[in-house]
């Protein structure tokens, strides 16, 4: 029996959804990296009991630190997106956490940076609070090693392939570090919007960029690059039709970005049959209820979609494109910040 609802809330249900596909499918996931990221924190006497922790969110990290402060006795402050909705605000606020959210915006880039500024603008005024750095400190990775310890021991006769939204790193990362300490094999496939400077997509525009949290307009510090072998690249459009087909085919409500990463799934799958793909649903689909599971009569039938084939970044096009990563380093504007926008 679990003493906290964190615990629970950290182990994914594995569902196969045929013989060489498994959705890894959670509520809230980053609920694991949180909570033991905040444990290994107060373990080094980092933090202690009472403090204030303070983060930007999109979303879901938002509910994964407030309801780790919850479990820990601690204070939550988010600065929020434009994207957290009203459902999602007031579990915040119920749980004890203070929610600043950003002025609304029709840039998601714009949102992101006045967040990050924001943040910093607290820890001046309250040096005493400590800064989550989500989007930068690797601590985030640890919580995703009893993941990969069940992945292996559910699939351990198969070669895997890891598709999942790349967003911080600290999810599809940290998956694959921790699997290759076993399976050196396992490869890493990368899904990231359009407009995102983390795997050099910022000179594409997709006009309903509501894909949260999988990319990013400024550097985030604890990607690791060099981990990733495929990356696909997933419009608005594409990934609605990869979120619907997975509710209609296996009755699996998830996000965008689980969409998205179904979509790539199924690729992969198709391109390597000798290899077991497991993907990455990391949170349910009630936020996008309105702006995308409305619309659920406006998506394409699967098999009509295929990934635009590229070898340069200066190539991709939307609504679905596809690269060898090669485990190569960090495109410019992933380290140095934004290089160009999109027209």
């Amino acid at each position: 029996m679990d003493d906290h609802i964190t615990d629970a809330l950290s182990r994914p249900a594995l569902l196969r959804l045929d013989e060489h596909t498994t959705c890894v499918r959670f509520e809230t996931m980053k609920v694991a990296s949180a909570l033991t990221a905040v444990r290994h924190l107060l373990d080094r006497g980092t933090i202690t009991p009472g403090d204030t922790l303070v983060d930007s969110s999109s979303g879901i990290y938002a509910h994964a630190l407030a309801l780790a402060c919850h479990r820990h006795g601690l204070r939550c402050h988010i600065v929020a997106s434009t994207t957290v909705d009203t459902t999602l605000r007031l579990q915040l606020e119920v749980l004890g956490a203070t929610v600043e959210p950003m002025p609304s915006t029709p840039s998601l880039k714009l949102d992101q940076n006045r967040r990050v500024a924001r943040v910093r603008e607290i820890l001046r005024d309250n040096p005493r609070h400590h800064w989550m750095r989500q989007y930068h400190d690797e601590t985030h990775y640890l919580g995703y090693r009893p993941i990969a310890t069940l992945l292996r021991a559910e699939l351990a006769t198969a070669p895997l392939t890891l598709v999942g939204g790349v967003g911080t790193g600290a999810s599809t990362g940290a998956l694959a570090r921790y699997l290759r300490e076993t399976d050196p094999d396992t490869a890493l496939v990368g899904v990231q919007p359009f407009d995102s400077v983390t795997f050099g997509s910022e000179h594409v525009c997709d006009p309903e960029i509501i894909i949260a949290g999988i990319g990013s307009s400024i550097p985030f510090a604890n990607v690791d690059h060099t981990l990733y072998d495929t990356l696909h690249w997933v419009g608005f459009d594409a990934a609605l039709t990869g979120s619907i087909a997975l509710l209609r085919d296996h009755a699996v409500f998830a996000g965008l970005s689980a969409g998205a990463a179904y979509l790539a799934a199924r690729w992969e799958r198709r391109s390597q049959p000798d290899r077991h793909v497991v993907f990455l649903a990391p949170d349910t689909g009630h936020r996008y209820v309105d702006a995308a599971y409305s619309r659920h009569q406006d998506a394409q039938p699967l098999n009509r979609l295929r990934p635009h084939q590229i070898e340069d970044l200066d190539d991709m096009s939307l609504p679905w494109s596809r690269m060898p990563w090669n485990r190569a380093p960090a495109p410019p504007a992933a380290v140095s910040g934004p290089a160009a926008a999109c027209a």
